[in-house]
């Protein structure tokens, strides 16, 4: 990727991560006043305006707007109204446990997908395409919270083979990771196949066969290899859609991440919070993305941007 190519794609970044900051403030105060959440329930109406100025919410919506944009540019993106603390450091302190549960998620569908993907194209109209496929459809039906209550009722609450919930220990990633991975795995591995089967079609493939080549080279050096921009790309949604995702599962297993501490500070009307951890994430699939197009050109060396 040429000099000018890579910065148009990061003027293109800064771009959505200020669409996504600017989206998340004017929608995070229709929820209410946080001022009459945090005051005592027998405050005054002059004690609550009184709250509401020291925490900023008097001022016209455009004028806290222009003042968290100037914040945000310097690295400041407020106090956790709800915590007392930096926004940024509360953010931080949870982000590697949501990109560790995020990470493994996207590996355990990747390690699934892909060769489910390349058996069933290769013994297309079999019976392990079908069940495969089967599978694969029903795992992206499937609500991820009903999938993640059903393992813990299984693997936790019956068999006592894995903790309920909580952090800290691989154990404790297992259940989560899989009820992340499961909508994405299906969702992967029809990619996969469907990828497969046009590449397999290709008059190259063809030639490798006909001087030779052993079937699992022709399948997977010639085969998935060409097959592989089309399900990079997915893989690079699938790692934004796995950090959203992400919110739910770790509601629902009590994992010490992003996702849940920003469902608390949305239910704390926690406004800076909530920002901060919007952008954090919009950033970090923004990056994902960036690095997903430069790998292009690695799989594929006919891909050039100009």
């Amino acid at each position: 990727m040429g000099g000018r190519a890579l910065l148009q794609r990061l003027l293109h970044a800064l771009l959505v991560a200020l669409g996504a900051s600017t989206v998340v403030f004017f929608i995070a105060r229709l929820g209410g006043d946080p001022a009459i959440l945090m005051a005592e329930p027998t405050a005054r109406p002059e004690e609550i305006e009184a709250l509401r100025r020291s925490m900023g919410l008097h001022d016209p919506l455009y004028i806290q707007y222009a003042r968290f944009l100037g914040r945000a540019g310097q690295g400041d993106l407020g106090r956790s109204l709800w915590q007392q603390q930096p926004a940024v450091g509360l953010v931080l302190e949870r982000t590697p446990a949501t990109l560790e549960l995020t990470a493994a998620a996207l590996l355990l569908s990747a390690a699934i997908a892909l060769p489910v993907g390349v058996v069933s194209a290769v013994w297309r109209g079999g019976r392990v395409d079908r069940l495969s496929m089967t599978a694969a459809l029903f795992f992206q039906c499937i609500p991820g919270f009903w999938f993640g209550m059903i393992l813990i009722f299984f693997f936790a609450v019956r068999l006592h083979w894995l903790p309920t919930s909580g952090g800290g220990s691989l154990a404790h990633l297992i259940l989560p990771a899989v009820t992340l991975a499961a909508y994405s795995t299906g969702r992967l591995a029809r990619l996969t196949r469907s990828g497969m089967l046009e590449v397999l079609k290709e008059d190259y493939i063809r030639t490798a066969r006909g001087k030779g080549v052993a079937e699992p080279t022709v399948v997977v050096r010639h085969g998935l290899r060409n097959a592989l921009v089309p399900i990079l790309t997915l893989v690079g949604l699938e790692f934004g859609a796995l950090m959203g995702g992400a919110v739910i599962v770790e509601t629902v297993f009590g994992w010490p991440g992003l996702g849940r501490l920003t469902i608390q500070a949305i239910q704390n009307r926690d406004f800076p919070l909530v920002q901060a951890s919007v952008l954090f994430v919009a950033a970090v699939v923004v990056v994902v993305n960036l690095a997903v197009d430069i790998l292009y050109t690695t799989l594929d060396p006919r891909i050039r941007y100009d």
